[in-house]
């Protein structure tokens, strides 16, 4: 009998705690966690399945009451009722709330693909409701067998989940990794700029592309290769084999390949030794359907392999269900490609849900054994490829396909990149800048990098149309130059990004979240659907529509949380505890820190994600604590405790602010030294600084707020003191109305007529109703914005 590879097989704790159990006939019911319960119908299940690895999390309190054909389930924190005589959940309460587990009210989680869409896509159920009780069905997912294969169940059962954590989102999702498992800690060179396009590139072509990004200064972490890396145009390139193909290969006969076109790259290996001498890592485009061909390199190996006379040309079927095809299909088809350069594979899998055994999802499969394959001999996995269900958070990160380019196709992706943290599914990729169809637009283009730059991840990509590259020059020059700056802003912020990276793995918090998950009691925070915190100490309200022709702003609006919130890009103060609106210039967007905040970034050059020798840290008035997480950025040492953390405090006390820097660990991963910019983002002066390290007095410069270090021992101790500040505070409205005008066009009597009440109206009140009177909605809209936070 074959069997699979020992890396195939996982680690679970799949029976749940015999103590957590009732039995009722042909109904069992697991109290899972103080929040969670399964309810099994028929016959029951102790093996993990596709979803659900862990359900031991030890000895559950709680009571139970039988009432009838009812059992009421108590536990220190919800209570649940259930209807024993068919196995469903009628309600369970928590805090307050009570659903009736119908998720009629469920926030939803994510989809499989955004693949031509325009729009919106149906969303799939999260684990987390408005009602307080969300309700998983886990009856058709299959069982990892102990040898790693997956199976059908034995016998018909209804398994069903209940999450209940009414309002607390974050509980929800942390219960989900817990009997899931984990969101992974993605290698650091995935949070940086990737270049991607469908096109047939050549080695020179390819690499005076990444020279050409160099010498314009704008920083890529990972070069993409799609489809063209493998020969495609089988029918003229190899005729002598299209004859024993038959009709199905017409269409599909180039889309699955595992031999380099060495017309293209003459020298695969030469070719991506010289991408990682720049600095980039690589992953190339699958297509696994089709099997392998006989005029693959690879077939005689794979021949033989399968027991197959390699002499006779007969294809090598694609079946993910025979553990013999499965070893060979990684150790022949994969391996010596990774040991020459391939970092990760980019899995585009779209044909279909079937495979040979009933139930089993071919996308699933690939995105599950793909991922244990490339955990090998220490490396951190990774693979790119489309959602699965639940528990996909396991295998990012997630290729969200084939959008079109148009401004409802952006408009959906902050929404639906955030809303997927219901179901733990923390790192979608999207085609930035839309895939194909729609339209060539340099106003869009620009807004959809500077939601890439704050999304998980920054994936450049276009479909294979010579109009149609995404390269910042391809655009106009004010377009360039603006996303040529998001570019390097998105590159300097991985120190950041890296550190959310380590809290979505640890504490169960995905990097984007909707604003709900802080004001869950506030009506706005779910209206305001595309608003999400971009880990935390950011909130992001994306621009997804054209500027107005007058002002040159767009409108976007945000609800914010209690607190201070200050705009990064124009230092522009605003209270919370409401909804905002914002009228952004294409330059800048709505992307707000919170007090406190601390930003950590590198000013490091280049392409290079090592922990930066150049730290600069952006500090927001306020009291609060960062901690920035360092490691290698690519093996699994850290789970042997090799990593570095360094806290970083902000108090703001009786008109003083103390920042307080401790020193990180001394690694082989660290630099010896560091060099530190503090750059004190709200604070417009202050009486008096200190600055030490270790405890003594150290040399530092001053320009503009900014406090400046020469490098220091990475180990080394920081503590600034700024005596008596003086804070900003956003302009008069006065000077901010007549910026504001001065930029608008329009005839210039008409302008004057707007202006000239302003400046004799000095109640607010009276004001606000002068401009809502005003008939251009944008400027009537800019002057309203400014009028909100007037100070």
């Amino acid at each position: 009998m074959n069997k699979l590879n020992s890396r195939f097989i996982i680690n679970a704790d799949a029976k749940a705690n015999e103590e957590n159990i009732l039995l009722f006939d042909n109904v069992r019911i697991s109290v899972l966690l103080p929040g969670v319960i399964r309810i099994e119908k028929g016959s029951f299940c102790d093996k993990p399945t596709q979803s659900f690895w862990h359900r031991n999390h030890g000895k559950v309190n709680f009571t139970s009451e039988k009432q009838g054909s009812k059992v009421i389930i108590k536990t220190d924190e919800a209570e649940f009722c259930v209807n024993i005589s068919n196995g469903k959940p009628l309600w369970a309460k928590r805090d307050g709330f009570t659903s009736k587990c119908n998720n009629k009210n469920n926030l939803k989680g994510t989809a499989r693909t955004l693949d031509q869409a325009k729009g919106e896509v149906r969303l799939l159920d999260g684990v987390v409701s408005s009602d307080g009780a969300a309700v998983v069905d886990d009856s058709d997912s299959l069982v990892i067998e102990a040898n790693g294969e997956i199976l059908p169940r034995e016998g018909k059962a209804k398994d069903t989940y209940v999450f209940c954590y009414g309002h607390k989102y974050t509980d929800a999702v942390k219960a989900l990794f817990a009997l899931c498992g984990k969101a992974p800690l993605i290698p650091k060179y995935a949070l940086g700029n990737w270049w991607s396009r469908y096109h047939a590139y050549t080695e020179e072509s390819y690499i005076n592309l990444m020279l050409e990004f160099k010498k314009k200064n704008i920083p890529l972490t990972v070069a993409t290769i799609d489809m063209d890396w493998h020969w495609v145009n089988i029918r003229k390139q190899f005729p002598e084999f299209s004859a024993k193909w038959g009709d199905y290969y017409i269409v599909m006969d180039g889309w699955t390949g595992y031999s380099w076109n060495t017309d293209l790259f003459p020298d695969y290996k030469r070719f991506l030794n010289t991408l990682h001498s720049m600095g980039l890592k690589t992953t190339v485009n699958l297509h696994p359907a089709n099997g392998v061909r006989s005029f693959e390199d690879m077939y005689e190996d794979m021949a033989k392999a399968m027991d197959k006379d390699p002499k006779t040309g007969e294809r090598i079927d694609f079946d993910i269900t025979d553990p013999k095809f499965i070893n060979a299909y990684f150790d022949i088809l994969h391996h010596p490609y990774e040991e020459n350069g391939v970092d990760f594979w980019w899995i585009d899998w779209q044909q279909g849900r079937k495979t040979k055994t009933p139930g089993l999802d071919p996308l699933w499969a690939l995105n599950h054994f793909h991922y244990l394959d490339s955990q090998r001999e220490g490396k951190r996995p990774l693979i790119l490829s489309r959602y699965a269900g639940i528990g996909s958070h396991r295998y990012p990160l997630g290729f969200s396909g084939d959008t079109h380019m148009s401004w409802s196709a952006l408009d959906f992706q902050p929404y639906f990149t955030s809303n997927a943290s219901n179901c733990g599914y923390t790192w979608w990729s999207h085609d930035i800048g839309g895939h194909c169809r729609g339209q060539h637009d340099y106003e869009m283009y620009t807004r959809w990098v500077q939601l890439g730059v704050f999304s998980p991840i920054l994936r450049l990509h276009s479909t294979n149309n010579a109009l149609s590259g995404k390269e910042p020059w391809n655009y106009c020059t004010q377009a360039e130059n603006i996303v040529s700056d998001f570019m390097r802003l998105r590159h300097s912020l991985i120190p950041y990004i890296y550190s959310m990276n380590y809290r979505s793995h640890n504490e169960g918090r995905a990097l984007c979240e909707p604003i709900y998950y802080i004001s869950p009691e506030e009506k706005e925070a779910y209206n305001c659907r595309n608003t999400f915190m971009f880990g935390s100490e950011l909130l992001v309200c994306p621009v997804t529509d054209k500027c107005d022709e007058g002002t040159h702003t767009a409108l976007s609006e945000a609800y914010l949380p209690e607190g201070r919130w200050t705009n990064i890009f124009n230092g522009k103060i605003y209270n919370g505890g409401k909804k905002v609106r914002f009228n952004s210039f294409l330059e800048e967007m709505p992307v707000l820190a919170k007090e406190g905040a601390v930003i950590p970034m590198s000013l490091d050059e280049g392409n290079s994600i090592s922990n930066p020798q150049n730290l600069k840290l952006k500090i927001y008035r306020g009291t609060n604590e960062f901690t920035l997480y360092e490691d290698d950025g690519e093996t699994l040492n850290f789970e042997n405790g090799e990593f570095s953390k360094t806290t970083i405090s902000v108090k703001e006390e009786k008109g003083n602010l103390f920042v307080t820097l401790s020193g990180a660990s001394k690694k082989d991963f660290m630099p010896e030294n560091r060099a530190y910019t503090f750059e004190f983002c709200d604070v417009e002066s202050y009486d008096g600084i200190s600055v030490s390290a270790d405890g003594k007095e150290i040399d530092f410069s001053v320009a503009d707020g900014t406090v400046c270090i020469e490098k220091l021992p990475v180990e080394s101790k920081i503590e600034i003191c700024l005596e008596n500040i003086s804070v900003k505070t956003n302009p008069d409205y006065k000077i901010s109305f007549i910026n504001a005008l001065s930029r608008y066009d329009a005839k210039n009597g008409k302008k004057t007529k707007i202006y000239l009440p302003m400046q004799l109206i000095k109640e607010k009140s009276k004001l606000i109703k002068h401009v809502k009177k005003l008939s251009s909605d944008s400027l009537r809209n800019q002057l309203l914005e400014i009028l909100e936070d007037m100070q």
